[in-house]
């Protein structure tokens, strides 16, 4: 499939959401199939800012051995609700990037160069775990995008009937000019989806525990999109109702579990203030909830504990 194609800096049109979507079950819960997608490896610093010059070129890589690297996942989250069927959480990695050529088209010069330490198998794509799993991808019917960065966007063509839930406010800035130097790659948004929008501005927004914009997917509060933004302009997170507890997938909300409990903050943000006024909502949420499954976006360590305890070992 070819790109969307728009003047540059003005989005494609991508209509607005109509919420609740249908299919909704009174008290349904949620199972959850985390995907490693790939493990990419990267300056420890990028995620646990330190003070000073130096530090900030190390943020970066520079001067940083591989061997001085943090290994994370790459991440995407198959849902299965007992009555509307499926749902795809970002889509990690495209197989494409295998190919030294297409990766740098489908990551873009950024997202190929950040990512250069990134490894992964063809059988690790979302599309081929889902095989796997005895899912077609060609079935699943609804993928829900945190953000549209380069490592959570990268495979949406792997899902030709699905439509596609993204915040306005970061379909907006994946189209803006100079874009692609934010970690976007317009190469991986495929004109064969239906993109929808969200906004959580709008009047049916509530109030959800410390979270105070929050929309509610099917009505029945088995999923529910959390605003987040400050990582990107239009972020958003997910809390899933299992059937013993709830899950938060903050995603790149906060990349580490030490960002949400130990005060480590990533070096970059889109909007810092954004950002900060997301996190303690956040931070509310796992202080109120003990019991809750927090997923942070990049970190295997607490992949490798946590993510056992929603029921399906990760890949």
């Amino acid at each position: 499939m070819r790109p969307l194609r728009a003047r540059s800096g003005e989005p494609p049109a991508a209509p607005p959401v109509e919420l609740p979507l249908p299919g909704g079950e009174a008290g349904a819960t949620l199972a959850i199939v985390p995907l490693l997608c790939a493990r990419a490896a990267m300056p420890p610093n990028w995620f646990h800012r330190r003070p000073g010059l130096v530090q900030g070129l190390k943020a970066f890589g520079v001067g940083v051995p591989v061997s001085g690297l943090r290994t994370i996942p790459i991440p995407a989250y198959l849902l299965e609700h007992p009555s509307a069927g499926r749902v795809l959480v970002d889509t990690g990695m495209h197989v494409s990037i295998l190919n030294r050529r297409e990766r740098v088209r489908n990551l873009g010069v950024v997202g190929a160069t950040m990512s250069r330490h990134a490894e992964m198998a063809p059988e690790q794509t979302a599309a081929a775990q889902l095989h796997a799993h005895g899912v077609d991808p060609a079935e699943i019917g609804l993928v829900v995008m945190t953000h549209l960065h380069f490592d959570h966007a990268s495979a949406l063509r792997d899902f030709p009937n699905a439509t596609v839930l993204v915040d306005a406010r970061e379909w907006r800035a994946a189209w803006a000019r100079g874009s692609s130097l934010n970690g976007y790659s317009t190469a991986q948004l495929d004109r064969g989806l239906d993109y929808r929008t969200i906004d959580f501005t709008a009047g049916s927004a509530t109030v959800r525990g410390p979270f105070v914009r929050t929309l509610d997917v099917w009505g029945d509060g088995a999923l529910t999109l959390v605003s987040t933004p400050g990582h990107t302009a239009g972020h958003l997170s997910l809390i899933a109702r299992l059937a013993g507890a709830e899950a938060l997938l903050t995603a790149d909300a906060a990349y580490t579990m030490a960002t949400i409990r130990e005060g480590e903050r990533p070096w970059l943000a889109h909007d810092r203030t954004a950002f900060e006024h997301s996190l303690s909502q956040i931070q509310a949420y796992d202080r109120e909830h003990p019991e809750a499954i927090v997923i942070p976006g990049h970190d295997m360590a607490a992949w490798t504990a946590d993510l056992p305890q929603v029921g399906v070992p990760p890949t």
